[in-house]
């Protein structure tokens, strides 16, 4: 049996590929990735690689930009609205240290994480940031957290 999550998440497109594949630039990506909308992986020679999911966020934050005309500081807003202490199950201790919880300015994987649970893993890999990828999820995981109704992260 065929694994499509790992499919989808596995980093294989070089940046220019990338690009070219979106059909914007490498600048474009590359401030994407300093204002911390996009996480790619990086080789130990420090060569960007992205996955479809990679792609998928990203056009979904171009169409937020380009077709609902959202700034990158309002993106970020609304990513950090998204409850990650709710889906990750977070302690109230670690609530209690989390920047992600206590602020609405960054999306969690932008945070601070000292003295959480999080603070040794790697935001890339966290079901936050993996399950974001796709502008309709994202909504449907607010409004099941707002609903109260369970959803499966994947965790």
């Amino acid at each position: 049996m065929i694994n499509k999550t790992a499919d989808i998440n596995e980093p294989r497109y070089p940046i220019r590929i990338a690009a070219k594949t979106l059909g914007i630039s490498v600048h474009t990506l590359r401030m994407y990735e300093r204002e911390g909308l996009i996480i790619p992986y990086k080789r130990e020679t420090n060569q960007r690689l992205y996955s479809q999911s990679d792609l998928d966020r990203i056009t979904c934050l171009r169409d937020a930009i380009n077709k609902e005309k959202i700034s990158i500081n309002g993106i970020k807003t609304i990513l950090s609205l998204i409850p990650c202490w709710e889906i990750k199950k977070c302690s109230e201790n670690d609530r209690a240290n989390c920047s992600a919880f206590n602020s609405h300015s960054v999306p969690c994987w932008l945070a601070g994480h000292e003295n959480t649970s999080c603070s040794q893993l790697n935001c890339r890999d966290c079901v936050v940031y993996t399950s974001c990828s796709d502008c309709n999820k994202i909504k449907s995981i607010i409004r099941n957290i707002l609903e109260n109704k369970p959803m499966d992260y994947g965790i």
